[in-house]
């Protein structure tokens, strides 16, 4: 749509910080009021809408768009949102491993055994790691803990444990990242274990190489988010 005001601003209000256009502020689709938990989240959201020009495009808006979906999806069914993230904890990619060559499983374990390691520690769980895609199902106890962790998150930080996790197929991953402070850059590259071999051993096309560059910014984006919440 066009762009209909001139002055944004942060203003502190009953439920948090307001995002306000020319005095009025912003709504999210289902007619929230766009109230952040902090003021740094808050002066992020407010830059988004300063930085648009004569229209106003969604696609450039990506903390909006996040907590806009915390607001309006995830707070009135956290629970269920929690569970659904929870449930990557049954076939989580680092629990996978290939069947060969050998060079290929000494790079999964170099990048994937550390962060598993990470969990087993944080959340006192174990881990049944296979080679091959026949499922495996993890320990029972396991999975109700990571769930906890999950659960315990407030509507925006699982906003953007969301995308982490559903962008790299892992729920540990995510984990790290927003419960373990992991460097994101270097849970992106471990995530991307299989990919890099695959590109190695037959090239990468162009389109491919765009729609890895826009998951990966995407990625960074989700770590930014949930690094402001």
């Amino acid at each position: 749509m066009k762009r209909f005001y001139k002055d944004v601003a942060v203003v502190p209000g009953a439920a948090g910080f307001e995002i306000q256009l020319d005095g009025r502020p912003v709504r999210t689709p289902a007619r929230a009021s766009l109230a952040l938990p902090n003021v740094s989240l808050a002066e992020a959201i407010a830059g988004e809408w300063r930085c648009q020009g004569e229209t106003v495009d969604p696609r450039s808006m990506p903390f909006t768009g996040l907590a806009n979906g915390a607001i309006d999806q995830i707070a009135p069914n956290r629970e269920s949102f929690a569970e659904g993230i929870a449930r990557y904890g049954t076939s989580d990619l680092l629990c996978y491993r290939a069947e060969g060559p050998a060079e290929l499983i000494a790079r999964e374990a170099s990048a994937w055994d550390p962060l598993l390691d990470w969990a087993r520690h944080r959340y006192d769980v174990t881990f049944r790691v296979t080679h091959g895609i026949i499922p495996v199902d993890q320990p029972v106890e396991t999975l109700e803990r990571l769930a906890a962790a999950v659960a315990a998150f407030d509507p925006f930080t699982l906003a953007g444990l969301s995308t982490l996790v559903t962008l790299s197929g892992s729920l540990v991953c995510g984990l790290a990242i927003v419960d373990g402070g992991h460097d994101a850059d270097a849970i992106w590259t471990a995530s991307e274990v299989d990919e890099a071999w695959e590109v190695e051993q037959w090239g990468e096309d162009a389109e491919a190489a765009a729609r890895s560059a826009l998951r990966r910014n995407e990625f960074a984006m989700a770590r930014d988010f949930c690094g402001m919440t």
